[in-house]
């Protein structure tokens, strides 16, 4: 009778299971423990599972006769946690204890046990059961344990190749070797052995009296063990002389950590800490072992956390097992962070790494971020980077990602070498093993290019690691016939071998432009208020270093760095906070640092501000004002201050003023006797000044925006429209929006409106709308000198699992529409022709969307939001979602934002919408002063395009300033540099602020120059 490949697979398995039950030859509980100070027996309950607790043990001891590299210290304490031995002498060693490391080899024979645990399970699963489950010294047999790996490993590697040639005889190995064993069969010591076996405890009823410590194998038996295991192997030798290796990974361990998702920042600390641990005693005991971990933040907390263990990981950087990789401070969302986040990102993270540890990198590691910027690959190459890596382009649901080794050319035309390996068993956290093997090298679509991927194993997101397992795995499967070669690399390396084997290849395929991830659409919007709080911290930052920037110009002081609030900033934009993807403490934290960022900014931008008043106004007796302009490009003279302003408009919250004059970008300039523009008018359902005419319908919305310039209307229908959607998706409920989420919708009409502002600077109507338990007020907002129509937002949340957003059907006829994204914009149809076009229904945009015909165009702007869609004529903004998981209460409660409508001439950058963008965001700054006259300064001034302000900072050594600027629209051209008397053009450096060339004026499209300016000699 023949057998079929599945039956005698299943008869492997059979048979691995009894031999698994024999691999711990014997073991001796221990008794006598201790929870925070208090006696626990085994098999109990933690009296409370809030917080860190501590679980120890006195001495104990390994029998005499049990050699020490048998011996394991095996525990379930109950959760995961750190686990310190300490032997004789004070010598300790760590190690993590979680649900996949539970086996800890033992140095000595004498001990004591300190284990720091919490009452959760990997992804932050409460263990709800917490309890001292098992603790006691075992003694494995090798051997056993060895053989039965390799026999798990035949019948893995059979049902993955299944029709291949050599499954058959793979498989007559296994059994052969089997057959070879002397196996006990005494029924009293059987029946006890394999009693704990899930088939035994399916029996009603067991035998009573069972063997408590049942024998292992004696001599002969294992001797029988070694027999089988050479015979296997002798016969793998032939197998693998007739069907050698298919293919080659490149292993590097890993273990993914995230910053903080299903738990809090302060269980990451500590997953940290516990993971080093284990991967430092791996390195020791197997000295071929590679390790990468990226993200400057968590060596920086384990400087503070475990100044030792950070000590051990510096000597095995030194040794070459170690390999920091990642170049950056965390591992960013890279949707929504600014252009300079991305730069400070990158600056303090290399900074970091070359300080402690000898060399920036050159791959950025960036395996799980949802898409991905076209701004990356010029950021990349100006901080030394060459190399990007990623696995979530595989996560798209509709489009495959083409390429899987390629160039990724950026806005700019910058190119990265880009890598991403398909492994169906764990992704980034790939489970060593013939199906991860064979599989990921199956789904390498670059093979031709190049001989072998890279594949990253360990266990992961929650940190873990690799286990010992998972090595020796990797060295039985180099014996394997027809399964992929396997090697040990250091990822750095690896790149650098890629790059000089293609090198002389010009046909390896490009990518061009974002990386769109075709899922995880509604992290762009979960979680608004840390959202908003993430852009104030941005232009916090940014402007407060450029009024220091300014303020030394001008004769102050040089100010100190802003790192240390930069690096708040920087781990708040990880890829699972800032997206929203987070628990409640997650979000508490990042909103209270956030806050402080904030904060901060804005302490230093006043003390600055009053700097730059000292050395501009001309004290005297006439009341007026300082102003501002932290960005390049010039701006109409609209201000808001919470005092009062000479000649301006009481408001709720302070004083407004709009005036005819502008004050031109980095400049500063003391008014006086300003005077509103003429025209503004405000009626119940109109508001009106010199450029629009807007009315109001009488459920809330714009039922018309006359441009008074074009003579044209603006909207082709009700303008701010507010819809409420279901949404409801499939999976990962803070992640997704679905894409048929317009289906179920419900408009939310006005429920009354009222005039707040008569002008003559501004002029509002406030909108009051409800929606079952909740409210939103709107005041929409006027200003006398501009065609900028605002909606300052303000809502009482109390949903679950609805979607809102704001719709604007436009008199725009355009087959793409442009979207603000880092240094630069995006084109993107707004036609459902492809399946590529159908999946892109939520997308990405900084401060702005835009949608413009030939010579006309109106723009989308907003202070604090992500999520847009544009579909036909119709620009749309995700304003609030409130999922229930991993959050059940995201956005619930007060948040405010604001966004405004703004019609232009000609296109989006000629029509000024980058200028209105930039002030709805960063206003203009201002100051009340009692002067003798007017004056201004400039701190420089640029001609001949129009630029974008990526930061205008001191330099991070010396006394030189860094001017960092950027083209932002696909144009191409020069501009003259004019500074302060004092001060001079220096040299171009790059993001790391590097290099003495002379400064390079001229721009390509989207390029990005950083010069320095110093003090004249």
């Amino acid at each position: 009778m023949t057998l079929t490949v599945e039956q005698r697979i299943h008869r492997l398995r059979k048979r691995l299971a009894e031999l698994e039950l024999w691999t711990v030859r014997a073991g001796i509980p221990l008794e006598g423990w201790t929870f925070n100070d208090q006696p626990l027996a085994l098999g109990t309950p933690w009296p409370t599972r809030d917080g860190t607790v501590v679980l120890a043990h006195g001495e104990a001891e390994v029998p005499a006769d049990w050699p020490l590299e048998e011996c394991r210290l095996d525990l379930d304490l109950g959760g995961e946690g750190l686990v310190r031995v300490t032997y004789a002498g004070g010598v300790c060693e760590g190690f993590g204890l979680d649900p996949n490391h539970r086996q800890l080899p033992l140095k000595g024979r004498r001990f004591f046990v300190r284990a720091e645990c919490v009452a959760r399970l990997p992804f932050g699963v409460p263990s709800r059961d917490a309890r001292l489950a098992r603790a006691r010294i075992v003694r494995i047999d090798p051997e056993l344990c060895d053989f039965a790996l390799l026999v798990t490993q035949v019948a893995e590697t059979a049902e993955v190749l299944q029709m291949h040639e050599a499954v058959p005889p793979l498989l007559s190995a296994g059994e052969a070797a089997l057959a070879r064993l002397d196996w006990p069969s005494a029924t009293e010591a059987y029946v006890a052995r394999v009693a704990p076996g899930t088939e035994m405890q399916k029996v009603w009823q067991l035998p009573a009296e069972l063997l408590p410590e049942p024998p292992g194998l004696d001599d002969a038996q294992r001797a029988s063990v070694r027999a089988a295991a050479d015979l296997l192997k002798e016969r793998f030798g032939a197998l693998r002389d007739r069907y050698p290796p298919s293919g080659a990974l490149a292993m590097t361990g890993h273990a993914h950590i995230d910053l903080a998702w299903l738990w809090p920042l302060d269980e990451t600390r500590r997953k940290a800490n516990r993971t080093f641990h284990t991967m430092i005693g791996l390195m020791e005991r197997n000295p071929d072992f590679r390790f990468n971990q990226s993200t400057a933040q968590l060596y920086a907390f384990l400087e503070e956390d475990d100044p030792a263990l950070f000590e051990r990981i510096k000597e095995k950087v030194a040794a070459g097992q170690w390999e920091p990789n990642g170049a950056m401070w965390v591992e960013p969302d890279t949707n929504m962070p600014t252009g300079e986040s991305f730069v400070r990102q990158l600056l303090y993270g290399q900074r970091y790494f070359e300080r402690h540890f000898g060399k920036r990198h050159t791959v950025c590691w960036l395996p799980d971020c949802f898409g991905f910027s076209p701004a990356l690959p010029q950021l990349l190459r100006q901080a030394g980077v060459e190399n990007f890596f990623t696995i979530k382009v595989n996560w798209s649901e509709t489009n495959a990602m083409p390429f899987d080794l390629f160039w990724w050319e950026g806005l700019d035309g910058s190119r990265v070498l880009a890598h991403t390996f398909n492994n169906p068993v764990g992704g980034y956290n790939a489970e060593i093993g013939p199906r991860a093997a064979l599989e990921t090298w199956r789904n390498f679509r670059g093979k031709h290019d190049h001989p072998e991927s890279l594949i990253a194993f360990g266990f992961g997101d929650g940190g873990g690691g690799p286990t010992q397992e998972m090595l020796d795995r990797a060295r039985q499967l180099a014996g394997f016939p027809a399964v992929p070669a396997l090697r040990q690399v250091r990822v750095g390396e690896w790149f650098e071998d890629v790059r000089q084997k293609i090198a002389e290849r010009p046909d390896l395929p490009v990518w061009v432009g974002e990386m769109y991830l075709e899922l995880h659409r509604g992290t762009l919007t979960t979680q608004g208020r840390t959202k908003f709080l993430h852009r104030r911290a941005e232009r916090a930052l940014i402007t407060a270093e450029t009024l220091s920037s300014m303020a030394t110009l001008l004769g102050e002081p040089a100010a100190a760095s802003l790192e240390e609030h930069w690096r708040v900033l920087l781990r708040n934009q990880f890829h699972d906070i800032l997206p929203g993807s987070s628990i409640r403490e997650v979000y508490e934290l990042a909103e209270a640092e956030l806050s402080s960022v904030v904060a901060a900014g804005k302490e230093k931008i006043d003390a600055h501000l009053a700097a730059i008043a000292r050395r501009l106004v001309i004290k005297g007796g006439k009341a007026g004002f300082l102003a501002v302009n932290p960005d390049l490009s010039p701006r109409p003279l609209r201000l808001s201050s919470s005092e009062p302003l000479p000649g301006g408009q009481a408001v709720e919250g302070g004083c407004v003023l709009a005036g005819s004059r502008q004050v031109p970008g980095l400049s500063a300039a003391v008014m006086m006797e300003v005077r509103p523009a003429a025209g503004l008018t405000v009626e119940e359902r109109r508001l009106e000044n010199v450029d629009l005419r807007v009315e109001l319908a009488g459920d809330g919305t714009l039922s018309s925006v006359y441009d008074k310039r074009a003579g044209r209307e603006v909207l082709s229908g009700r303008g701010n429209q507010i819809w409420a959607y279901t949404d409801k998706p499939r999976n990962w409920d803070a992640w997704e929006v679905e894409e048929n989420y317009a289906g179920q919708g419900e408009e939310i009409g006005a429920s009354a409106m009222e005039v707040v502002e008569r002008g003559p600077h501004r002029a509002a109507i406030r909108i009051t709308r409800r929606f079952r338990d909740s409210t939103i007020t709107q005041t929409v907002r006027l200003w006398a000198n501009s065609p900028r129509l605002e909606f300052k937002t303000d809502i009482d949340w109390h949903e679950r699992r609805i979607l809102l957003k704001a719709r604007f059907p436009l008199a725009i006829r355009a087959d793409h529409a442009i979207f603000e994204c880092a240094h630069g914009v995006i084109h993107r149809p707004t036609h459902r022709n492809t399946s590529w076009d159908q999946a892109r229904f939520e997308v990405a945009a900084h401060r702005f969307a835009d949608l413009s015909e030939q010579g006309y165009g109106v723009a989308l702007l907003n202070d604090g939001k992500y999520g847009h869609h544009a579909v036909g004529n119709e620009l749309g903004l995700s304003l609030l979602r409130s999922p229930v998981y991993p959050d059940p209460l995201a956005d619930e409660g007060q948040q405010s934002f604001s966004y405004a409508l703004f019609p232009h001439d000609g296109d989006w950058l000629t029509g000024g919408v980058l200028a209105e963008a930039e002030d709805l965001n960063q206003p203009l700054l201002c100051l009340p002063a009692k002067s003798h006259a007017e004056a201004s300064w400039s701190a420089a001034r640029l001609d001949g395009m129009a630029l974008g302000l990526s930061a205008f900072k001191p330099a991070e050594e010396g006394s030189r300033f860094v001017l960092r600027v950027y083209e932002p629209a696909g144009a191409r051209g020069a501009v003259e540099i004019a500074l302060p008397q004092g001060w001079r053009l220096g040299s171009e450096v790059n993001l790391l602020e590097d290099g003495a060339e002379p400064a390079d004026r001229c721009f390509l499209p989207f390029q990005l120059h950083s010069w320095t300016f110093e003090k004249e000699q």
